[in-house]
C-alpha cells in the first residue's frame, strides 16, 4: 500500500502521546483479525466516524455488514482529532458554490453543516454514549484588529446562514467571558459543541458490533476485485466477498487501491498539543477560564478549547513531511505559539503531542456518493479538518445510497459531484507549501 506521506505516517509513533488514550486506550479500540472467507452484504473499509456511522445505520436497517480497518476502528483521524464537533467540511466560498452547482446550493451545504452537528447529538443521546459534552457552540478569535474588522463584518452573513444569533466580542467583553488571550476581539456561533473523540469513538463501536456488524482490525484490504456481480477484498488472513462496497479511508487513503481515487484526496497534517490539568488559580492568572471551542479566523489557525478536567487541547496545521525529525520540529512550533497565546500559561506543561491527517479536496467540497466506473461501491472524503459532525453524517447518507435509498439527510449538490484529481500526482504537496508560504505571509 502506498501512502501520500510515506510509513512513518502510517506508524504509531505520530500518535504515541495521545491525550485522548488516556481514557481510551488502543486495546479498548481493538478487533479480532478479519479470517478466513466471509460473506456480507455490504462490506465498509475504514473504521472511522465515516465508516462506523454507515455500518451501524446499515445493520440497523437489517444488513449484514463487514468492517475492516488496517489497524483498529479509529486509529485515524476520528481518534486522534481535537474534539470539535462544529460547522465545517467545506472551504469553497458561499459565491463559488453557487457558480458551480446553482442558487441556493451555498445554503444547502450550511443547512447540511448544521444537520451533521444535529445527527451526532441525536446518535449519542440515542445511544446513551458520554462524550463529556462541553461548549455552547465556537467562537471565532481574531489574531489582529484586521482580523477584529472583518469579524463584524461577517456577523449578518453567518446569522443568515446558520439561521443563528451570533454575538460579536471585543476583548474587554472576551475577558468578562473567561477568554482571555492575546486576540483582539471575536464573535461566537452558538452551533455545535467539543467533545472526547475517542468516547464517541468508542461508542459508535459498541454500537455497530451490538447492532451486528462484524468488526476486524489488523486487516488491511491489499486488493479489491470483482466475481460477478461481487466485489471480492483480500486481507492478509481474510478473503471477503460483498454485495456492497464502502471505502471510508479519508486521509488515510491509499493510493494504490481504488484506481478512482488516486490523486483525489490530498492529506495534510494537523498536530495537537494539551497540557496537564490546570487549578483555578492557574486559570485565573490567563483569564481563559471558559470551556468553549475556540479557533482563529485565519488560514494557518490554531484551535482550541478546555476540556472538562481543565486541560487545554490546542492544535494547529502540521509539517509537509511526516518523520520524528520534522514531528519535533513542529511539536517546538506548536508550543512556542501557545505560549504567544497564552503567555501567563508558559510555565504549564504540555506533556502530549499528536498528529493525525485531514484530507482536503480540488474541490474544496466533500464527495459522498457512488465510485465513478465501479457500480455498487460508495465513498466519503474531504471534510477539510471538520470530519467528527460531516464524517458522520455522510456515513448516514453512505448507508442508504448502499441500500439504493433515498438518502434520510439532505445531500448537497456540492457533495454529489466528484472532485477533480489534483494536478502534480505524487508531488501535490506542493499545493499546501504554496498555500503555507501565502497563508504566513498574508496572516
Amino acid at each position: 500500500m502506498r501512502h501520500l506521506y510515506g510509513a512513518y505516517a502510517l506508524s504509531g509513533e505520530p500518535n504515541r502521546l495521545n491525550l485522548w488514550a488516556r481514557d481510551v486506550p488502543e486495546d479498548a479500540l481493538a478487533a479480532a483479525s478479519a479470517t478466513d472467507d466471509i460473506s456480507a452484504d455490504v462490506l465498509v473499509i475504514g473504521g472511522g466516524y465515516t465508516g462506523l456511522n454507515a455500518a451501524l445505520h446499515l445493520a440497523e436497517d437489517g444488513a449484514s455488514v463487514c468492517l475492516i480497518d488496517a489497524r483498529h476502528p479509529g486509529w485515524g483521524a476520528s481518534g486522534r482529532n481535537g474534539g470539535f464537533c462544529c460547522a465545517g467540511g467545506t472551504r469553497a466560498p458561499d459565491k463559488v458554490l453557487t457558480r458551480r452547482f446553482g442558487e441556493g446550493a451555498a445554503q444547502e451545504v450550511r443547512d447540511a453543516e448544521l444537520a451533521a452537528i444535529d445527527h451526532v447529538a441525536a446518535l449519542t443521546t440515542r445511544l446513551g454514549i458520554a462524550i463529556d459534552r462541553h461548549s455552547d457552540g465556537e467562537t471565532i478569535l481574531a489574531h489582529s484588529r484586521a482580523a477584529a474588522k472583518h469579524l463584524r463584518t461577517q456577523k449578518p452573513d453567518m446569522d443568515k446562514a446558520y439561521r443563528a444569533k451570533t454575538e460579536v466580542h471585543d476583548t474587554r467583553q472576551l475577558k468578562t467571558l473567561g477568554m482571555a488571550s492575546t486576540h483582539h476581539g471575536g464573535l461566537t456561533l452558538p452551533v455545535g459543541f467539543a467533545l472526547h473523540p475517542r468516547k464517541y469513538l468508542s461508542g459508535l463501536a459498541r454500537a455497530a458490533a451490538s447492532a451486528g456488524v462484524a468488526l476486524h482490525g489488523d486487516s488491511p484490504a491489499l486488493d479489491v476485485a470483482r466475481d460477478g456481480n461481487d466485489f471480492v477484498v483480500t486481507t492478509p488472513q481474510a478473503r471477503i466477498k460483498a454485495d456492497r462496497l464502502i471505502v471510508a479511508t479519508n486521509g488515510y487513503t491509499t493510493e494504490d487501491l481504488i484506481p478512482w481515487l488516486r490523486g483525489r484526496t490530498l492529506p495534510a497534517q494537523s498536530s495537537v498539543i494539551a497540557t496537564e490539568p490546570m487549578n483555578a488559580e492557574t486559570l485565573n492568572a490567563q483569564g481563559w477560564t471558559s470551556h468553549q471551542m475556540g479557533y482563529e479566523d485565519r488560514r494557518l489557525l490554531h484551535y482550541f478549547h478546555l476540556t472538562p478536567d481543565n486541560r487545554m487541547v490546542f492544535g494547529m496545521r502540521g509539517g509537509l513531511v511526516s518523520s520524528a525529525a520534522n514531528e519535533t520540529r513542529i511539536r517546538a512550533r506548536v508550543r512556542t505559539d501557545f505560549d504567544r497565546i497564552f503567555p501567563a500559561w508558559a510555565h504549564v506543561p504540555t506533556p502530549y503531542y499528536w498528529s493525525g491527517m485531514v484530507c482536503l479536496t480540488a474541490s474544496l467540497t466533500p464527495y459522498c456518493g457512488e465510485i465513478p466506473q465501479m457500480p455498487g461501491a460508495f465513498t466519503a472524503f474531504g471534510y477539510h479538518g471538520n470530519g467528527v459532525a460531516m464524517g458522520s453524517y455522510c456515513g448516514t447518507i453512505l448507508a442508504d445510497l448502499a441500500q439504493g435509498k433515498p438518502p434520510r439527510h439532505l445531500r448537497p449538490r456540492a457533495f454529489a459531484a466528484p472532485p477533480p484529481r489534483f494536478p502534480l500526482g505524487r508531488y501535490r504537496r506542493g499545493f499546501l507549501a504554496a498555500e503555507y508560504a501565502w497563508a504566513r505571509l498574508s496572516d
